[in-house]
């Protein structure tokens, strides 16, 4: 799919998920209520989410099964990420499923995760064809025009909304006389959220207000950030994590290789270093959602990494032959696999891995972590994320290359002539010995 046409199933998702927020709010408080976070009619998680199922689970629409409980498996992480996110970026929770019995950490409740499941599921296998049709039916110059005032307003929005909940006065006119356009058609819908956006939050979240017990451990976690190097889970204990996740993932690999298949080879994600991606964003992203749950019984902790696992690994594996043309692992030669992409023995690892980590490894590499110098720490963790981004960047141009190479794409330009001296197909095939090309 091209980029304008995502934005159009973005911002058409969207827009149905808040249809159905609000018309579920109406239902179980009998009055109207607009239950978007954001001033216009848009639930950006569910236009989000719906492109994602759409690009990486596109496939597995001959396995309804599948298909619905991948569904379901993303439809919780994205809504328990985002939870999370916006509890640290405001400082409170912007939903609490505490009262249900099936809630997992607060965050989502079993029960809306099916409802979402099989609501995505209807949506891909008989909704969309219409939609694409629809989408097919208008110029491509009025589609892209449309969409980039959507696209434009939508940020508007977000800036206003954010600034608003984080107290701090927009200065900007233009800034402002486009967030109240956007209130404007927002009331023509019908949309109730015409007063001010902190009377709106207050309206969808009346019992947010934060206890004083959990104040004053704000208070303290705030105090011990401004002394603590990469104090909690926030960005420079992520980083760190994923650099030492990607290159203790690649060891791991290379020795399991070697134990396996009795001979040493390269597991490496990128062209300079022994560094994996996949481990290095998994630990970290793992770490991010499950650190609050640490103390958590092994076995909850297994079934989270279990299915946390497959997904995530299912889905780099569509990224990187979506994105490269290139297949780094397949699996269709052992049981219980799913195309190939991942297989039941491998997400057990994961499930394993996820329990082993959170338990042993995590807690005393925190804390190793946060012992480390704040100035020092600091350059460190932004020296990793330059050099880390320019090394996936290379990267995925000499996978690129390498690619067309194999399909006797010739030389276009003085880049491509470039990597054909610095990653010819022989250094290329050591770095990635196990790749498929497509």
């Amino acid at each position: 799919m091209m980029i304008y046409e995502c934005l159009f199933y973005f911002f058409l998702y969207s827009f149905l998920g808040w249809c159905l927020e609000v018309i579920y709010a109406a239902v179980q408080k009998r009055r109207f209520v607009n239950r978007g976070l954001l001033s216009g009619p848009l639930c950006p998680v569910y236009g989000t989410s719906m492109v994602f199922f759409l690009i990486f689970f596109g496939g597995l629409k001959e396995s309804p099964l599948f298909l619905c409980l991948a569904c379901a498996c993303v439809s919780g992480v994205f809504e328990w990420g985002t939870g999370i996110l916006m509890e640290k970026l405001l400082g409170r929770k912007c939903w609490d499923y505490s009262e249900y019995r099936d809630h997992i950490g607060t965050y989502i409740c079993l029960r809306f995760i099916a409802i979402w499941a099989v609501a995505a599921l209807v949506m891909i296998e008989f909704f969309h064809t219409f939609v694409v049709s629809f989408w097919n039916m208008i110029p491509m110059l009025l589609g892209r025009i449309l969409l980039g005032v959507l696209f434009t307003a939508l940020c508007v929005d977000t800036i206003a909304t954010f600034a608003a909940l984080r107290k701090q006065k927009i200065q900007l006119e233009y800034v402002q006389e486009i967030a109240q356009g956007i209130r404007q058609i927002s009331r023509a819908l019908d949309n109730a959220i015409t007063r001010r956006v902190e009377r709106h939050m207050e309206q969808i979240f009346p019992s947010q207000e934060l206890a004083q017990e959990e104040r004053e451990a704000r208070r303290r976690e705030k105090e011990a950030k401004a002394f603590i190097f990469a104090y909690g889970c926030g960005f420079h204990k992520l980083v760190w994590l994923f650099f030492l996740g990607a290159f203790g993932g690649d060891l791991v690999e290379t020795v399991f290789c070697r134990l396996t298949m009795g001979r040493w080879m390269s597991r490496s994600s990128v062209v300079y270093g022994p560094f994996s991606i996949v481990w290095g964003a998994g630990i970290a992203g793992f770490t991010f959602l499950l650190h609050r749950y640490q103390d958590k019984k092994d076995t909850s902790l297994f079934l989270l990494g279990t299915v946390l696992g497959g997904v995530y690994e299912y889905v780099c594996s569509v990224f990187t032959e979506l994105v490269f043309g290139t297949v780094f692992w397949d699996y269709s030669k052992i049981p219980f696999n799913l195309g190939g992409r991942i297989n039941l023995l491998y997400c057990f690892f994961w499930g394993i891995a996820a329990v082993i980590w959170m338990k042993g490894l995590y807690p005393r590499l925190s804390v190793w972590i946060e012992k480390i110098p704040m100035r020092a720490g600091k350059l460190m963790s932004w020296t990793f994320v330059v050099f880390m981004t320019c090394n996936i960047l290379v990267s995925g141009l000499a996978l690129a290359r390498y690619t067309q190479r194999s399909n006797q794409v010739p030389a276009q330009n003085e880049l491509d002539v470039l990597l054909d001296e610095r990653f010819g197909d022989q250094r290329m095939e050591a770095i990635y010995p196990n790749a498929i090309l497509r």
